[in-house]
């Protein structure tokens, strides 16, 4: 048995994604802590086996004096409940949990999620590849969602040998279900994500706004606009916006294709959950999404950043038969069942927990 402290900066990192590996952790005996801001949901990480640790954390500030209070309440946090192993999710638990347990010489496990602002140079980049190295510096294995970023931080000398490759966060192929395709005659396209620039949306509603005059297309938007971001569908017909919903199943079942035009992904769980329900992908060829589908096979891909490469792809859909298309969400699942399976997840974190 072991004490295992778990280091997140928001609730649905736990919850969306790592409810299984939380309950596999406890099913095996292990004591499990979970460190995570303060959340009307918490009772839900509780309600697995595992014991809240509420700790203040800013997932996307970027003041220099509260991310040194956030070391500091690390390294106490390290002191005070002294667990035999820790896990970091995200940038800040990755960056200052890592340095802290680097410092107090408590073996940890890292998860880099995806690339984010650091993709793009400048001084943001330099800081946090910085922050990256010292944290990820004596992790016993960080883990990545693809090998693209993988490799960039091996290229930047971020991190050496102590690496591992993971199918994303896999996907719970039971919960996400293979789901009979839809007969409608009106094609439903479904983006499930952020109302933000850098998930595509604004070449999503240039490309929505093409399909005005054809009513056998409409598109279902399911999330909430973010970062004071403005809602590029608000005023097109052919989109229905029904803001964020914690399950996203009754949606995927009235889709026919779930589209994702990301500018970046550590690994689209959206799209695991669609192509596991048997939907076909439409998504940005791109790390974290190309990985997902095959082209022509379980979906079609477009050029990131691209409203035109958009719109060819949903048209070469669009061009299949009703046969075709269920044939592409079955061969979608049957890819989910063989390289993404969450349980793939799960044993490797439990084999290097173990050993």
């Amino acid at each position: 048995m072991k004490k295992i402290l778990i280091l997140v900066n928001d609730v649905t990192t736990i919850m969306q994604f790592r409810t299984e590996l939380v309950k596999a952790l406890v099913a095996a005996g292990n004591k499990v802590f979970v460190s995570v801001p303060k959340s009307e949901r918490n009772a839900e990480i509780e309600a697995l086996g595992a014991t809240v640790i509420e700790t203040s954390a800013s997932r996307h500030g970027t003041n220099p004096v509260e991310d040194f209070k956030l070391f500091l309440t690390y390294i106490k946090l390290l002191k005070e409940q002294k667990p035999d192993v820790v896990l970091t999710y995200t940038v800040k638990p990755n960056s200052y949990g890592g340095m802290a347990c680097g410092l107090l010489n408590v073996p940890y496990m890292a998860n880099v999620t995806g690339l984010g602002v650091i993709e793009n140079e400048g001084l943001l980049q330099k800081l946090m590849l910085m922050l990256y190295k010292f944290g990820c510096r004596k992790a016993k294995c960080v883990f990545f969602q693809n090998k693209s970023n993988l490799e960039f931080f091996q290229q930047r000398n971020v991190v050496g040998d102590n690496v591992q490759l993971l199918p994303g966060s896999g996907v719970n192929i039971e919960k996400f279900s293979y789901l009979d395709y839809p007969q409608d005659e009106k094609i439903n396209v479904v983006f499930v994500g952020r109302i933000i620039k850098d998930k595509g949306v604004f070449e999503l509603a240039e490309v929505a706004k093409q399909y005005l005059n054809n009513s056998n297309v409409q598109f279902t938007i399911v999330g909430d606009v973010e970062y004071g971001s403005e809602n590029p569908f608000s005023e097109l017909p052919n989109v229905n916006c029904v803001g964020f919903h914690r399950d996203v199943r009754p949606f995927l079942k009235d889709a026919h294709a779930v589209i994702l035009p990301s500018y970046h992904e550590g690994m689209a769980n959206v799209l695991l959950e669609g192509a596991s329900s048997g939907r076909p992908i439409l998504a940005s060829v791109i790390p974290g999404c190309q990985e997902t589908f095959d082209e022509g096979i379980t979906g079609f891909g477009f050029r990131v950043k691209n409203a035109q490469s958009i719109k060819e792809a949903i048209d070469k859909f669009l061009s299949l038969s009703n046969e075709q298309k269920c044939e592409m969400g079955k061969k979608g699942r049957e890819k989910m069942e063989k390289q993404f399976n969450r349980n793939i997840v799960i044993n490797k974190y439990l084999t290097m927990i173990n050993n």
